[in-house]
C-alpha cells in the first residue's frame, strides 16, 4: 500500500528483492526491515510499507473525490482522503528464534490538492530507511510524481505523464504509466481513502488490484478484503477491516493490512510474514498532528 530524517533510538530488522506492499527492505544492508545491533546478514525485515491509525482529532481535514472504476473491483463510487496526520507505530520483528524491536512513523500531508507521504523505520545504531511518496489528488484518485527508498544512498521512480512512462534511478527497466497506477506507499493511503469513501463495495472475498511502482520496477498487487477483527493494541482497542495479500513468487511476502473505521480506515496494523515464518508486525501505538 508509499513510505519517506535520521534514525530513532529504538532497536528492529531484510533481502534484495522489491518489498511487498508498502514495506521496508531490511534496512541493514538494502532490504524490507529495520534491526538491532546484528550483521546486515543476519538481520531480519520490518515492514516499510507500514501505516497506521488516525485519532479523531487529526481525521478534520478531509477531501472527497469520485474514484476511477480502474482501482478495484467492483468500481468504487468515492474516496474519501485522511486528513493530515503523524502516525507512530512499534515494530516487532523475528529471525529464526530472535526477535527485535524498532519503531516507525508515517507522516500524511494533505492540502485538497497535492500530498506528501513519508514511512520511516529506525532501528538503534543501523539507522533508518525512509520511503516517500509525493503527488496529487485528483478526480481519479492519488496521483503519484515520484516515490523513492533510501537507506544509506536513495532510489527513486519518476512517474513522467507527459511520456505515460515510469523511470527509474537505479537504471532498470522503464515501465509504461498505466490507469490508476499507484507506488508502494501511495498504495496504502489509496486503499484507505476507498473504503472510506464506499466501504459498502468491499465485502468480504472483495478482490483490490493495483499495478504498484517500487524503486527498481512494477507489479500486481491483488488485495482480499476479509472480516472485521477486534485489535488490542499500543494505541488502544479499535475495529479493523482485515486485507490479505498473498505471495505471487517465490520470494514474495505475505501482508496483512488492517483498517480501522474509527482511524479514517487508515492501518493499525501491517504485517509482513517470509516463506520460512519470519515477520514484522507494526502496530499503532500513538497519532499526533503534524
Amino acid at each position: 500500500m508509499d513510505p519517506n530524517s535520521g534514525p530513532a533510538s529504538d532497536p528492529s530488522p531484510s533481502r534484495p528483492t522489491e518489498p511487498a506492499a508498502s514495506t521496508l527492505d531490511n534496512v541493514t544492508a538494502e532490504v524490507p526491515g529495520a534491526a538491532p545491533a546484528v550483521a546486515a546478514a543476519s538481520a531480519p525485515k520490518a515492514p516499510m510499507a507500514a501505516i497506521a491509525s488516525v485519532s479523531d482529532e487529526a481525521q478534520g481535514a478531509q477531501s472527497t473525490f469520485k474514484a476511477p472504476a480502474q482501482f478495484a473491483t467492483p468500481a468504487t463510487t468515492a474516496y474519501t482522503v485522511p486528513g493530515s496526520t503523524r502516525l507512530k507505530y512499534n515494530v516487532i520483528a523475528t529471525k529464526g528464534s530472535l526477535s527485535f524491536n524498532a519503531r516507525a512513523e508515517l507522516l500524511w500531508l494533505q492540502d485538497g490538492s497535492s500530498y506528501d507521504a513519508r514511512l520511516e523505520v529506525s532501528a538503534f545504531l543501523l539507522g533508518a530507511r525512509i520511503q516517500t511518496s509525493t503527488g496529487r489528488l485528483t478526480a481519479d484518485g492519488l496521483e503519484p510524481k515520484r516515490f523513492a527508498d533510501k537507506f544509506r544512498s536513495e532510489v527513486a521512480a519518476h512517474f513522467e505523464r507527459d511520456k505515460r512512462l515510469v523511470t527509474f534511478s537505479a537504471n532498470t527497466p522503464q515501465v509504461p504509466l498505466l490507469a490508476g497506477m499507484q507506488d508502494q506507499l501511495s498504495v496504502v493511503m489509496q486503499l484507505s481513502a476507498m473504503i472510506a469513501g464506499a466501504p459498502g463495495q468491499y465485502p468480504s472475498g472483495t478482490a483490490i488490484t493495483f499495478d504498484t511502482i517500487g524503486p527498481r520496477s512494477s507489479e500486481k498487487w491483488v488485495l482480499i478484503v476479509g472480516e472485521e477483527e477486534k485489535l488490542s493494541l499500543p494505541g488502544g482497542e479499535l475495529l479493523a477491516l482485515k486485507l490479505t495479500r498473498k505471495p505471487r513468487g517465490e520470494f514474495d511476502q505475505t501482508l496483512e493490512l488492517w483498517l480501522a473505521p474509527q482511524l479514517a480506515y487508515l492501518p493499525a496494523r501491517i504485517k509482513l510474514t517470509e516463506k520460512d515464518g519470519d515477520y514484522a508486525d507494526q502496530v499503532w501505538r500513538a497519532t499526533e498532528t503534524p
